[in-house]
């Protein structure tokens, strides 16, 4: 990965312009893995690293996008596994848990929509 992110950051900073963050390549993408692999909030990591969320969000989405342009680790979509002569043996759902946006109930919003109901 290193290989890959090399490159692609060197060609970002050859003219100059922006200074690059606090952190280095490669703590870029040991909080991109950490990031994916433990789950860990951004606070967590910026606080590990210390520095502050927005320099680790952008850290980590520039490690994103410069492995998904690359093209190395590159999944294969559901055309791949419905084009292949064989069915899949298996298929993995993500079924992460999301919390649902809901008003809250109290009285206030009970009761009026009650009385007008009752002549």
């Amino acid at each position: 990965m290193l290989g890959i992110l090399q490159p692609a950051f060197d060609k970002l900073h050859a003219r100059g312009g922006k200074p690059p963050t606090k952190l280095r390549l490669e703590d870029r993408l040991l909080v991109t893995l950490q990031y994916w692999r433990t789950y860990l909030t951004l606070e967590h990591l910026a606080y590990e690293y210390n520095t502050v969320k927005s320099h680790i969000h952008d850290a980590i989405v520039w490690v994103e996008d410069t492995l998904i342009l690359d093209g190395t680790f590159r999944l294969p979509g559901k055309k791949a596994l419905t084009a292949s002569e064989q069915p899949p043996r298996a298929v993995l759902i993500d079924v992460t848990e999301s919390p649902i946006e809901r008003p809250k109930k109290n009285r206030r919003s009970i009761i009026p929509a009650r009385r007008s109901v009752i002549p």
